[in-house]
């Protein structure tokens, strides 16, 4: 078994994921830890997402989709059989391109991942997690006189910001947010943008993002992919202002993508 830095949370080394024949990431080793938040960055299609998945086994789901390599969290193998992946998928919460709250009232959003896990002895200590779940996600003070209200009904960028709170209130430890503001309004952006720089140190998050703006705004550690391929992984102000791979540098001034 590979060796994994102790001080990381999430470990990768050597990981390739195909899709039937074909490779959609080569050969990828990467450390995340919890002090920084890590962007993904690179042009539609170069993986990002796909190596994304890979980090709570979401690619499980997809037939045909295989990983090689090690991937731990904090030094266990999630891909080793003895991985219970419902626990694994608490552990390292997930937050979609498109916001996809349950058909179900707000409370019961929030409420359903710790109900399912048996986090709460009670009614009292689920109501304590779905307000301070809401309260972290920045929500509460919206939401708070509307439970039962329907999560759907909510604005798009508090339906996004309700599934932050349900992917907070498992208590995981991971946080893994696939172009979480795509389909969000500048103004609703900028809220998930601060919720980030707030949730940051309390879990270790990566953030996949086609806009480099955002990237430079919100991560400390930036990856940058291109064909499947880790081209660089360093400090995000080093990534955006001196990069050291001549494809990164082409990123970053517009020449592709």
């Amino acid at each position: 078994m590979a060796e994994t830095p102790t001080h990381s949370k999430i470990s990768t080394r050597n990981v390739n994921v195909f899709y039937g024949e074909k490779k959609a990431i080569d050969n990828v080793s990467i450390d995340v830890d919890m002090d920084n938040v890590t962007a993904f960055i690179g042009p539609s299609g170069c993986g990002k997402s796909t190596f994304l998945r890979s980090l709570n086994r979401m690619n499980d789901t997809i037939v045909g989709a295989r990983v090689e390599g090690s991937i731990f969290l904090d030094g266990q193998d999630i891909y080793a059989s003895s991985m219970d992946v419902v626990q694994l998928r608490a552990r390292v919460g997930m937050v979609f391109q498109k916001p996809n709250p349950f058909p179900k009232s707000i409370y019961d959003n929030v409420a359903y991942g710790p109900r399912i896990h048996g986090l709460a002895s009670g009614k009292a200590e689920l109501d304590q997690i779905v307000e301070s779940s809401l309260t972290r996600a920045g929500l509460w003070a919206e939401v708070k006189d509307r439970l039962g209200d329907s999560g759907t009904a909510l604005s798009g960028g508090q339906q996004q910001r309700l599934c932050i709170a349900r992917a907070i209130a498992v208590d995981p430890e991971v946080i893994l947010m696939d172009e979480p503001c795509s389909a969000l309004d500048p103004i609703a952006t900028a809220r998930i943008e601060e919720l980030i720089h707030d949730l940051r140190g309390k879990y270790a998050i990566i953030i996949v993002t086609h806009n480099m703006q955002q990237a430079a705004r919100v991560s400390q550690r930036t990856a940058f992919f291109h064909l499947g391929n880790l081209i660089e992984f360093g400090e995000t102000s080093e990534i955006f202002t001196n990069p050291r791979e001549d494809r990164t540098k082409d990123y970053i001034t517009g020449r592709y993508g």
